[in-house]
């Protein structure tokens, strides 16, 4: 009998959505296994753990409450690739599943997982090296009132620290709410309040984080890979000379690699580009700027409590206060603006090549330009980088400024 493992954050829609996707297997023959609000790597861990066909994360990640996901993973743990997405979309709005419905004899039998948030929690205590603890840590962690409002605090619990736990009461419609990975101003709050050393800040489904030191200053994703890139090479953990990350990060990371020998290699924006990547050179290293850090030693996508762990390891085994260790590189100034329009194509316009061309010549050597239309969202995402906060923000303007006089003019 074919096995699936359904897990959720803490949205108030997961309560009509688990159920309807439970039915829907039981229908069709297949075994569920329900394992409640789990962090969206732990589906993924589950999902190989059990044998199971299947893995469904039922979650949008770090949006508001209002929104909601399916994530789906395959037997070893990986998500789905797009075309087999789409293939499971085009039989769904083909409406032609009723004729796969199991017979009654044969419909799939449902059990809930009791202890699978206590798997996960040795799962990733596993990750944590061998011989550290943190004891005398003190150590604020946000949850984002998210899927790891429990897993979170229990782990940093049992390997040592003084734990200050937030965001941790979900109601339903709380999750990410002035919180979380993408609000991390009340974590940073917190850190400097209590005198802790560190804050560790998840979104809704814990595949992201983001870290403060002491001083409540925030260290992003891609200082966290850099701190993690070199740590692992001085212990000779790192596979290759390669970094993978996405078109978004910074120019001051790629030169800081550089320094240490490595190369960072960028894909398009999205964890599964950078996974992608990974899994076809052998790298254990990469993530996104916005915090999704994955670490393909310990797990098949993203995960914020593993990648925080590693950043935690190399502060117990520094000795330092993580604002000396923590801001590897300084980065670049960059500026981000979202420009809309009504259709067309405005970016074929000869007077946004010309304003792009033209950004791109007063940024040199030492900059860029990146122009990205929205995947989900009729926007173009203009941003620049260099060494002068100046030029840049003067750059996107002067292209954020041709793009909507085309777009309005049209």
């Amino acid at each position: 009998r074919h096995l699936v493992v359904i897990g959720k954050d803490t949205r108030l829609s997961n309560y009509m959505l688990e159920p309807a996707m439970t039915s829907g297997f039981a229908s069709m023959g297949m075994d569920v296994v329900l394992v409640g609000p789990m962090p969206t790597p732990g589906v993924a861990m589950l999902t190989r753990s059990l044998r199971a066909d299947v893995g469904v994360m039922l979650s949008a990640s770090h949006n508001k409450f209002e929104d909601n996901g399916i994530k789906l993973f395959g037997p070893d743990g990986y998500k789905l690739s797009d075309e087999v997405e789409a293939e499971i979309e085009a039989m769904v709005a083909e409406g032609g599943m009723a004729a796969h419905l199991a017979a009654p004899s044969a419909l799939g039998r449902v059990r809930r997982l009791e202890d699978a948030q206590g798997r996960y929690i040795e799962f990733v205590k596993y990750t944590f090296p061998r011989g550290l603890r943190l004891d005398g840590l003190k150590i604020v962690v946000d949850c984002a009132n998210g899927a790891a409002y429990r897993i979170a605090p229990s782990v940093l619990h049992e390997l040592g620290a003084d734990v200050i736990p937030i965001a941790v009461t979900p109601d339903g419609t709380n999750i990410n709410r002035d919180c979380g990975a993408t609000v991390p101003e009340a974590m940073c709050q917190q850190v400097v309040a209590h005198g802790a050393d560190i804050g560790i800040a998840l979104d809704g489904d814990a595949d992201r984080v983001i870290v403060a030191d002491e001083t409540g200053a925030v260290l992003d994703g891609d200082q966290l890979m850099a701190l993690v890139a070199s740590s692992w090479q001085k212990s000779k953990r790192l596979a290759g000379n390669e970094i993978v990350a996405t078109v978004m990060s910074n120019l001051g990371l790629e030169r800081y690699l550089q320094s240490l020998g490595l190369q960072l290699i960028r894909t398009k924006v999205g964890d599964r580009y950078v996974l992608e990547y990974m899994r076809a050179k052998g790298c254990n290293v990469g993530g996104e700027q916005s915090g999704h850090i994955i670490l393909s030693d310990y797990a098949t996508t993203g995960d914020g409590l593993i990648a925080g762990l590693q950043v935690l390891a190399a502060l117990v085994e520094s000795g330092k206060p993580l604002s000396e260790i923590g801001r590897i590189f300084t980065p670049y100034p960059q500026t981000l603006r979202n420009v809309r329009f009504n259709g067309g194509t405005p970016l074929e316009a000869d007077s946004v090549v010309k304003a792009i061309r033209a950004g791109e010549a007063r940024l040199g050597n030492d900059g860029r330009v990146l122009i990205r239309p929205s995947g989900t969202e009729p926007v173009i995402r203009v941003m620049a980088e260099g060494m002068d906060q100046k030029i840049v923000t003067s750059v996107v303007d002067d292209i954020a400024g041709a793009i909507e006089r085309v777009a309005h003019a049209a």
